[in-house]
Parts: structure tokens; sequence; C-alpha cells
């Protein structure tokens, strides 16, 4: 019988390195793709060493070794979109889109045309077929067989990242694989060592997608021109300043200047922003808290009118298995390990949703909406 043949994006980390290992050793034909994308000049490259270390996990294994250069679609579609999305005051998340239309997209697309069966990644969520079990073992001959896939959570809260993975579709799951899905982190270190992989003691990558720890701020400054503007209260009375909208989003407390101190003391936190007038609203309730949980105050607060919202639309809607229920009590999440809210949606045409939470939740525009049945991932949207 025939090897099924799985190139397999290789990062130059631990996650892709012990997904190789998996694969070759449950006999699929593994291919070794690294990724190469855009850097701005002003960043600190660490693309070649990166490169070299997925090099080295490919030589370790004894799998061949490819390069694709997805630079132009990285810059467009993820880069230049995040950028113009912050500014026109939207809080965009790039490593939605870089699963989309990068890792999901244009490698998908590239690696089925050169004869590959499936590609794999190193992410922390699991794809299941139809009629199975949603057992914890890796899923493999069931798949081919399947009508239909879901895409569920990884056992590792900590390490999820379904949350980023909520634009797939049916014909993107059955050509995907994720070796580690089923693993908690521990674990996967625990594989590296046992591999003897070159890469097992490599510390995690964190930040954006492909560009790394970047403080966005700085990053965002290279292309949105500073403008200062000012700081409200709920009230409307002034109490601070700071740089431009653009480079802030609800929910932060650093970042902006406050230079009248309230009685109260505590820290603000941003509840508004007014994009066209270029202020921002302050408050010292803390959002998504419901009230003063976890900070102490001088004195006692009132009841913020900032404190969100209970509906919230949602745009470019995908559904990965089925549209909810409109009478159904789901949970959703509203940005990356944020807390799972009780949830009904209401499904609209166009690709248009309201999503009516039980406690009101303060969110940008923007932000990714992801709605979850237990820990099945239905899919979700971009909130307006």
């Amino acid at each position: 019988m025939k090897k099924k043949k799985v190139f397999v994006g290789l990062s130059g980390g631990v996650d892709s390195a012990v997904s190789a290992a998996i694969l070759k050793k449950k006999n699929y034909e593994v291919v070794g793709v690294f990724i190469k994308t855009w850097h701005p000049d002003f960043l600190i490259c660490n693309e070649e060493e990166e490169r070299r270390d997925a090099m080295r996990v490919a030589a370790f294994l004894d799998i061949p070794f490819l390069a694709f250069d997805f630079e132009d679609v990285y810059k467009k579609e993820v880069a230049d979109y995040m950028i113009r999305e912050y500014k026109a005051g939207k809080t965009p998340n790039p490593d939605v889109m870089c699963n989309k239309e990068v890792k999901f997209g244009i490698f998908l697309k590239k690696a089925l045309s050169m004869g590959a069966d499936y590609i794999a990644t190193g992410h922390y969520a699991r794809v299941s077929g139809a009629g199975n079990s949603f057992s914890r073992e890796y899923p493999a001959s069931h798949r081919h067989h399947s009508k239909k896939y879901s895409l569920l959570r990884s056992p590792d809260n900590t390490k999820d990242q379904s949350y980023f993975l909520w634009t797939l579709k049916q014909e993107q799951l059955k050509k995907i694989l994720f070796p580690i899905g089923h693993l908690k982190k521990t674990k996967v270190r625990k594989l590296a060592k046992k591999f003897n992989l070159p890469v097992a003691e490599k510390k995690d990558s964190q930040g954006i997608c492909f560009l790394g720890a970047v403080d966005l701020k700085e990053f965002l400054k290279h292309y949105i021109k500073s403008k200062k503007g000012k700081v409200l209260d709920e009230k409307g009375e002034e109490i601070g300043f700071h740089d431009g909208v653009a480079f802030h989003t609800l929910g932060e407390r650093h970042g902006f200047t406050i230079t009248k101190k309230s009685p109260a003391g505590g820290p603000y936190y941003i509840v508004g922003k007014n994009v066209k007038k270029n202020i921002l609203i302050a408050s010292q309730i803390p959002p998504d808290k419901g009230g003063q949980r976890g900070v102490e105050f001088k004195k006692p607060l009132p009841t913020s009118p900032y404190q969100g919202r209970l509906k919230i639309q949602i745009e470019n809607t995908n559904w990965i298995t089925k549209v909810p229920n409109p009478k159904k009590t789901y949970t959703a999440q509203i940005r990356y390990h944020g807390e799972f809210l009780p949830c009904k949606v209401i499904c609209a045409k166009s690709n248009f949703a309201q999503v009516i939470f039980e406690k009101p939740i303060l969110v940008a525009s923007g932000q990714s909406c992801v709605v979850y049945d237990k820990d099945i991932c239905l899919g979700g949207g971009v909130v307006v």
C-alpha cells in the first residue's frame, strides 16, 4: 500500500518538529517545508536561524526539505490587513488571517499541487471525522472515509489554538493533520527529548504569526502617524492624553497618560474610542469583570455606562460543521485565552450573525468572536 504523503510546516520550533517525527513513526511519507514570509527592515529578523533549525530537524529525521517563499502573500493578506484595520481604529487578529491565507491557504494549495495528500502543522487543536468518538488517539485511518469534519479544542487549555482556526472549511479540514493536537505541551516536550530532536530544548516562540515577539505599538508607528488626542472619563471630563486611537484597544490599561487622578485611586482602562474625534474614554471599573473585583480603590466606584454590550454583530461568518441553533446556548471567546462566555447565536443571510450574551461584554470592532459547542469549534466571525 502506497504511503500517504504529508507536507509538514517546519517552523524551526519544537511543536512542528515533534509533529513531523510522529508522522514519520506513523509511516507517512513526510516532507518538511519551511515557509518564508515578509519582515520589515526595522525588525530584527530571526528567519535564517529558524530556517537552519528546520533544516536540522529535517536532516535528523531523514526527510526531504523544501522552502516556500510566501512573502508577497503574507505582506498583502496579513501585514497590510493588520495595518489597515488598526488605522481604521479596529482591533484585528493577524494570526487568524495568517492561518487563513498562508498556512491553510496558499501552503495547502501548493502542497496539494505538488502531490501531497495532506499538510500538517504543530497547532494545538484537533480534527475529527463524522462518527468518530473524539478519542485522544491521533486520528488517521478513519479520516479517509468521513463525510463531515469537526474542529475541536486541544485538551491543553493553556495552548489551545482553535480560536485562530475558525475560518477553516470542510474541504481544508479533510486535508489537514494536527499530530500533536491531542497532546499537552508537557507531553510534547517529553517526546522531543525522547526522539532526541535537535530543537528539544528550544524555547517557545511568542508574538504575531511569523513576525514573532514585536512591540505592536512601535511596529504600527512605522506605518501610522502619531496624533495626540484627549482621554476622557465616563462623564466627559478630560483626564489625560494619548498618541493616537489607532494604537489602543478596548480593555487596555497602559500606553496613555493620565494627568488628572481620581480620588478613588487605582488604574484606568480604555472602555471607549471615538475614531473620528481621536478620543479615548477611560474607566476605573475593570472591563469584563462586572464590577471592582481584583482591584483595590480608596472609594467605591459608580457603575460605568461603558461596561459593554449584551448583543454584538459579527460579519464574514464561517460555520465549520453546522450553523448554530438560535435556541441553543453556546459559549464564545472574543479574545485568545479569553473567558468562555455563554451566548446565543442568530444567523442571518450574507454571512452576518448576531451574538447575544448573558452579561455585557466589552469588545472591539475587528476582534474575532469564536463560538463553541463544548469542545467543538463551530466557527465564528469578525465583530462589526
